[in-house]
């Protein structure tokens, strides 16, 4: 067997915190599990995950369930406990810079202000791990945390629904092509980025 995948979902834990913006990394993770359809969470090191042979691969897929800028110490825990290489962690996020609608997928970077972020790259000591970011457009009128903590528009959630459905494919295809290969293919797909 290869090197373990660990695909990382970022959120809220809380009932209160569900379908809001900065959960869209949950909603993806969530809709994932369905699409392979056999898998059933459990819980450790303050996280929901499971363990699964997807596509040819062994693969973790986690949602941490710490508050979402305490979210690098439980993706620190699995990394450690499983001895996943930082080039095989994917951690898919939500995205103020990036319009409703859109995504992008990044090799590295910056926290670009995200505190689920900031506290990966803190606890891992790297930001070299990929990304997948989802846009939730940003409202200059309100204040960044009530905005992030608040619920999508219906015309917000059916483009969020689309992107969501999309991410499902790229996560199939991240587990099988090189990264490089998945970013031309659907970086381009994106307009206005």
């Amino acid at each position: 067997l290869g090197n373990m995948k660990l695909i990382v979902g970022l959120g809220n834990p809380g009932m209160e915190y569900e379908n809001t913006r900065h959960n869209v990394g949950f909603m993806v993770i969530d809709k994932f599990i369905e699409h392979i359809g056999y898998v059933s969470m459990k819980k450790k090191y303050d996280g929901l995950y499971c363990e699964v042979f997807y596509q040819n691969e062994k693969i973790i897929i986690l949602k941490p369930q710490k508050y979402i800028n305490l979210s690098g110490e439980v993706v620190k825990k699995f990394v450690d406990y499983y001895k996943i290489d930082i080039s095989d962690i994917l951690i898919i996020n939500d995205d103020l810079d990036l319009p409703v609608g859109c995504y992008k997928l990044k090799p590295s970077g910056g926290s670009a202000g995200h505190n689920g972020l900031k506290n990966i790259e803190k606890e891992l000591n790297t930001n070299e791990y990929k990304r997948l970011k989802i846009g939730i457009s940003n409202n200059k009128n309100i204040e960044t945390k009530d905005y992030v903590l608040g619920k999508f528009s219906n015309d917000d959630k059916k483009a969020l629904n689309r992107v969501i459905d999309e991410s499902i494919l790229i996560l199939d295809d991240y587990l099988k092509f090189p990264f490089q290969d998945v970013m031309s293919k659907y970086n381009r797909k994106i307009s206005g980025t």
